[in-house]
């Protein structure tokens, strides 16, 4: 399939300590809070079950998702979060994209408008970057012993995935977002669990960046993951990877 995830390059950028770790679990936390606002049963919700995938992906412990969970029915039971979704550029025209929560709309654009223009960017119109990315829904599972590719090829095809990709030691199962939440279910009911798992843009095609130009750019993606308000921020920019930390 034209672009892949780069699920190793991108880890090298994301949680790397434990303050950012903290911030992943703040902005999944809102998430799972705006998904159970009115029904926070994940049996007969489906989109918090797969808020709950995410959560669970991104090793939050059981505790902060059901606090995260009683929210939608505390403290933020009375604010109207809408999801609203940013296109723009960064340096030598990297293309980005930034999903939103938000009960401020004039707020956020302006955080996000400030925070890419302090760093060589600047937002632009919807439709002007989006059309260089796929919205696919992704699962990277770890390759096992018991979990080889011919099991996971089956698994594919029962869960109707479009595709799935062998990186090292894990696998990248792409569906449709439509799709999405009937494979999750049915992974889960294999006992498969995830190392990612959600519905996100992936670029058709990556870019690379030298130098001063690549420090800014990361500085960018710095500021704009720091906002309250930003739950995912995408782009086609190549980031070298880095050594894991002790």
């Amino acid at each position: 399939m034209s672009g892949h995830s780069k699920w190793h390059n991108i880890q090298a950028k994301k949680g790397k300590t434990d303050a950012a770790r903290a911030a992943v679990f703040t902005k999944i936390g809102r998430e799972l809070a705006v998904a159970a606002k009115g029904n926070p049963n994940p049996d007969t919700n489906s989109k918090l079950a797969d808020v709950i995938a995410k959560a669970k992906a991104a090793n939050m412990p059981n505790d902060n998702i059901k606090r995260s969970i009683a929210k939608a029915a505390g403290e933020m039971g009375d604010k109207d979060y809408k999801e609203l979704v940013y296109e723009g550029y960064g340096v030598a025209g990297a293309a980005v994209i930034i999903k939103t929560l938000t009960d401020n709309v004039n707020r956020t654009a302006g955080d996000i408008r400030s925070a890419m223009g302090k760093c060589g960017g600047q937002m632009g119109q919807t439709g002007c970057v989006s059309y260089m990315f796929d919205n696919k829904g992704l699962f990277v599972i770890e390759r096992t012993v018991a979990l080889d590719e011919d099991t996971m090829m089956e698994y594919c095809l029962e869960a109707e995935a479009e595709d799935f990709v062998t990186e090292d030691d894990i696998y990248e199962v792409y569906t449709t977002p439509e799709k999405w939440s009937q494979a999750r279910a049915y992974f889960e009911s294999k006992g498969v669990t995830f190392l990612e798992a959600e519905i996100k843009m992936i670029p058709q095609n990556y870019i690379t960046l030298d130098g001063d130009k690549l420090e800014t750019f990361t500085k960018m993606l710095d500021k704009l993951n720091e906002l309250d308000d930003v739950q995912d921020v995408y782009h086609n920019v190549e980031l070298p990877e880095e050594p894991d930390e002790d």
